[in-house]
């Protein structure tokens, strides 16, 4: 399948929500709300899928959407779209450029495009299961045999605890450094090679379709934590091929 006209529009849905949602961002006058499920959201995350919507309604009116702001619509079509206007917002509402647009493709149900488009940092990120690219330029991840050796990134360090268990809990401790440059923003640093392991225990679909191509395209690994198929997941460890098997077995004993 020939995905280049789908690659071209991807860039323009990336440039498009980046340039609504680049004026809101550090905005001391932003208004946050809060969801029923008790997350951030603010007119930014909003604005930006309904933009996100309309130019995809126009290019492609039979695609389906998936959207985390405004639902679903369409979405047992052949091709769908998914949306995540503000991966992050927590980090997006308190000035902390470690958020992105996530935005993916689905052919008869599985991710086959996805990009991770950071507009205040400039870096646009794109992967097709083949290939992975940062501003044009091919990335890969980076060889890491040894949890000793690995950079270890979740978005959240309180959920392996509470959600995974406390073996998995002491084994993440093992990694060389362990941080929270999380959301979409650690496995965009797994799939360029400045990282090597990006676990988030609890995940939606909107959160996880872009990353599955990204991740796939720069040579690494990614499953839900026990190992199974990322997409649809509750959960995504993303690793580099020499790490990702120790990490399952060390997840899931």
């Amino acid at each position: 399948m020939d995905l280049t006209p789908y690659r071209t529009f991807l860039i323009e849905l990336a440039e498009a929500s980046g340039d609504l949602i680049r004026p809101y961002f550090a905005n001391p006058h932003l208004k946050v709300e809060t969801k029923a499920d008790n997350t951030p959201v603010t007119l930014a995350d909003k604005g930006a899928e309904e933009l996100l919507r309309s130019l995809i309604n126009k290019k492609f009116p039979d695609h389906g959407i998936i959207g985390e702001e405004h639902g679903n619509e369409n979405e047992t079509a052949e091709f769908v779209w998914v949306l995540d206007p503000i991966d992050g917002t927590k980090s997006f509402i308190t000035g902390v450029p470690l958020w992105g647009t996530l935005i993916a493709l689905l052919h008869n149900g599985q991710p086959v495009l996805g990009c991770i488009n950071q507009p205040i940092l400039d870096q646009l990120m794109i992967g097709d299961g083949e290939t992975t690219t940062l501003n044009g330029n091919r990335v890969q991840t980076r060889a890491c045999k040894r949890i000793e050796d690995a950079t270890l990134l979740t978005s959240d360090p309180l959920n392996i605890r509470k959600v995974l268990g406390v073996q998995a809990d002491a084994y993440v401790s093992q990694a060389r450094l362990v941080r929270t440059w999380g959301d979409c923003y650690g496995y965009l640093l797994v799939a360029s090679g400045q990282a090597d392991v990006m676990i988030d225990p609890l995940m939606c679909p909107w959160d996880i379709a872009a990353l599955v191509p990204i991740i796939r395209g720069s040579g690494g690994i990614i499953t839900d934590c026990a190992g199974g198929s990322p997409y649809p997941a509750e959960s995504i460890l993303a690793a580099s091929k020499e790490l990702h098997p120790q990490v399952i077995a060390a997840l899931n004993p």
